[in-house]
């Protein structure tokens, strides 16, 4: 018995071990990506520059949308591997790991089977947008970490009745860790999922057989808040979370003032009631993107989120529950969004897959058929993108068309850097749905599991070799070819007429001296005291007019300009 425990141990082991290899593998592969990658990057760049660790700065500015945690991770990562894509990348990378080890620790407590933990790590690694984000360099995997984590500790407060003092400290210390990594959104999702929980709970109590009923839950508020409310461990979660967060915004003060926190609270507000960035989307954008994204898990998740029942569900698969509902309709309500900003719904998305996944393994339960079919077609649309996106950008003529854009079309009639083996790509893809198929029909679905998320794992790291370089050389490859030829001259850079962070970081901008720099309007038509050389968008001649501004030449979607200091 204890040789069989050990095996287990070990193989959990090698499990995250190998699975960790996808995540490092091609880390640096390709540049950086506009907006966000490159942004974080670029403020952890500055921070090495100006030795400032405790601002956030973009183009040696304060830049008060973000706390510095993430940074200060990306900063370290550049002290040891320099400054380029692997070092911003690599922080994320390592929390793979570390979401596979917590995944294997906390799993066990929820199921005395041994495959759980195994089937929610191999959910998280084989589904697409929760396998991307580990290669990526943005700040969510961390922020959704801390989160995850003070959700959990709560959820053990709950359990135990609110007597862990510990366990209500760390709750409070992990969402601390959030809003240092990102911002009070945490705590709003945080606080939005207990009280969800306990409406839950109160309102389907066991008195009344996990049935609704309303007036007895009216009646079990008002005795909470008028009579037996515990104030107690509101106090320690407060003292866990200030005693990280007071330490930045004591320091913020103490050196800035009010302002920084001013705006990056203004900020904060923003993102939830405008468009921000021009990132406004129709409200069920988060469901798609969920449902179509995180695939497969999001297929096998199904039964758990709409036939969940408070009656027969365990208590954390009511927090989990809660918190998936919590995050979409939060983001969903916001005006700005984007692709990662419902990143939070993956770990309890996989946690319900897994659910799902070990009741069918348990019981040796026929999947239903319903989720069988989904399952198909989203393997068959999911395949269909894998062959027809490197046909495109090797055929782009079949879309021209229906392109009114014409710096985008200028950027598909660049030369092809395919070369003829991309197919190969959907191929594994698709053998891989198939023969998990196969296992499914033959009601052996933890192998059909380990086929399907090795197939995903290897299709997402091949696209990353042989379909991203092309998908970025096409989005922005010249320009910011174009910067890293500028890097570290004593020259002015600056896009006209969209918004980048991609010249900061590739042409290694220095602090600029001048009060004007990054004034259009002087770097166009006033007394410069230092080149200046400007990037549009090839359709975009505005800069022609002026004489004393030269176009260089254009490539792709893009023109670039130089305009010289006057010799005194």
């Amino acid at each position: 018995m204890e040789e069989a425990g050990i095996m287990r141990r070990y193989s959990h082991l090698l499990m995250i071990l190998g699975m960790s290899v996808f995540f490092f593998t091609g880390l640096g592969h390709v540049h950086l990506f506009d907006w966000d990658e490159i942004n974080f990057a670029e403020s952890a760049r500055e921070m090495i520059e100006t030795s400032n660790y405790l601002s956030v700065q973009i183009n040696y500015q304060p830049f008060w949308e973000k706390p510095p945690l993430f940074f200060w991770m990306q900063a370290i990562s550049m002290k040891v591997f320099g400054i380029n894509e692997f070092a911003a990348r690599f922080p994320n990378a390592v929390f793979g790991i570390i979401y596979l080890m917590t995944l294997s620790v906390i799993g066990k407590k929820f199921s005395s089977e041994k495959n759980f933990p195994r089937i929610w790590m191999l959910l998280m690694f084989g589904s697409f947008l929760p396998h991307i984000y580990f290669k990526s360099g943005i700040i969510d995997p961390v922020f959704n970490y801390f989160i995850f984590l003070s959700v959990y500790f709560v959820y053990r407060v709950f359990e135990s009745e609110g007597k862990s003092l510990k366990v209500i400290f760390l709750s409070g210390l992990f969402c601390g860790l959030s809003f240092l990594t990102k911002g009070p959104v945490g705590l709003l999702l945080l606080m939005g999922t207990i009280g969800l929980v306990s409406l839950t709970l109160i309102f389907f109590n066991d008195a009344d057989k996990g049935k609704f009923n309303f007036t007895r839950g009216v009646n079990t508020i008002k005795r909470l808040f008028f009579r037996s409310f515990v104030w107690y461990p509101i106090f320690i979660f407060l003292f866990g979370f200030l005693s990280v967060v007071s330490v930045w915004i004591g320091a913020e003060l103490y050196f800035h003032g009010w302002d920084i926190l001013n705006k990056f609270v203004q900020y904060q507000i923003e993102l939830f009631t405008e468009p921000v960035a021009s990132h406004g989307q129709p409200f069920y954008y988060h469901f798609v993107v969920v449902f179509f994204g995180c695939f497969p898990a999001s297929v096998f998740a199904i039964p758990q989120i709409l036939k969940f029942s408070p009656k027969t569900g365990s208590s954390f698969t009511i927090w989990m529950v809660s918190l998936f509902w919590v995050v979409i309709i939060i983001f969903s309500l916001s005006t700005t969004k984007i692709v990662h900003y419902s990143s939070m719904t993956y770990l309890p998305l996989t946690f319900l897959a897994a659910i799902y996944f070990q009741k069918l393994i348990a019981h040796r339960e026929k999947i239903k058929n319903y989720i069988l079919i989904l399952y198909i077609l989203l393997g068959v649309l999911w395949f269909f993108i894998f062959l027809l996106v490197p046909y495109i950008l090797k055929n782009p003529s079949i879309i021209l068309p229906y392109i009114s854009d014409q710096a985008a079309i200028n950027s598909l009639l660049m030369s092809s850097i395919m070369n003829g083996y991309e197919p190969i790509i959907g191929i594994i893809f698709a053998t891989g749905i198939l023969t998990s198929i196969w296992y499914i029909i033959q009601k052996k679905l933890f192998k059909a599991l380990w086929i399907v998320s090795i197939s995903v794992g290897m299709t997402l790291m091949l696209t990353n070799f042989m379909i991203l370089p092309a998908v970025e050389r096409l989005s922005q490859g010249p320009a910011i070819n174009f910067y890293k030829t500028l890097a570290d001259q004593d020259v002015y850079v600056t896009p006209i007429g969209f918004k980048s962070y991609a010249q900061y970081f590739y042409a290694k901008t220095k602090p600029q001296l001048h009060s004007r720099n990054a004034d259009i309007e002087w770097l166009v038509k006033g007394d410069i005291d230092k080149d200046v050389y400007f990037v549009s968008k090839s359709d975009n001649t505005e800069l022609e007019k002026y004489q004393d501004i030269q176009k260089i030449r254009s490539e792709g979607g893009f023109s670039f300009y130089v305009r010289n200091k006057k010799k005194d």
